[in-house]
């Protein structure tokens, strides 16, 4: 199974780092695009870590890959769809095509996973309408503005949200949980 990551610059580090890995060791296919960027480049990433400040500390991440083509990429060809936080949804957002692709997997019903700020680029797509989720804290208030039911974080963001095939989580401290129930939702199998 094929599964679609939608990234951009300076997309969390250990939001597509992990996952992506992850992903492909229980055997899926991933695939990442990002819009103006063609198979072969690389987003910047970067690393947020939590130091005790008020918000997120941002430190500078790796390069990450790019192996499909985006502009002509189609929600059909794939099983799911993974959304990485960082900074990248922000500017997504304003991409009328990325908004489309995920408005297309929700309108397909596919497994969509979305962690921390990628709750930005759900609610500017408009498909959080009733749904439940969890996302970093700061994005509440556009999540609720959109229609989305709020799911309280724990308090180590350790936590996942499954609503039907939409799961959430608060950021990358909650990977086993998230990724543990994506796989679940995408029909596979795993140990409890």
């Amino acid at each position: 199974m094929k599964l679609l990551f939608l990234v951009g610059d300076f997309v969390e580090d250990y939001e597509v780092m992990v996952p992506w890995q992850a992903l492909a060791m229980v055997g899926y296919e991933v695939v990442s695009v990002c819009p103006g960027k063609k198979p072969g480049d690389s987003v910047a990433t970067a690393v947020h870590d939590f130091e005790g400040h008020q918000t997120y500390s941002e430190k500078p991440g790796h390069r990450f890959g790019i192996t499909g083509d985006f502009d002509s990429v189609e929600a059909g060809e794939f099983a799911g769809l993974v959304v990485p936080g960082g900074r990248s949804p922000e500017y997504l957002r304003t991409n009328e095509r990325v908004l489309e692709l995920v408005r297309a997997f929700f309108a397909e019903d596919k497994p969509v996973a979305a962690i921390c700020h990628a709750a930005q680029l759900l609610a500017a797509a408009g498909v959080l309408e009733g749904r439940r989720l969890q996302a970093y804290p700061a994005c509440k208030a556009e999540a609720l503005l959109a229609g989305g039911q709020w799911d309280e974080p724990s308090e180590g963001f350790d936590s996942a949200c499954v609503d039907g095939r939409l799961v959430t989580a608060p950021a990358w401290p909650a990977h086993p949980a998230w990724l543990r129930e994506f796989v679940r939702v995408l029909g596979g199998e795993l140990r409890p």
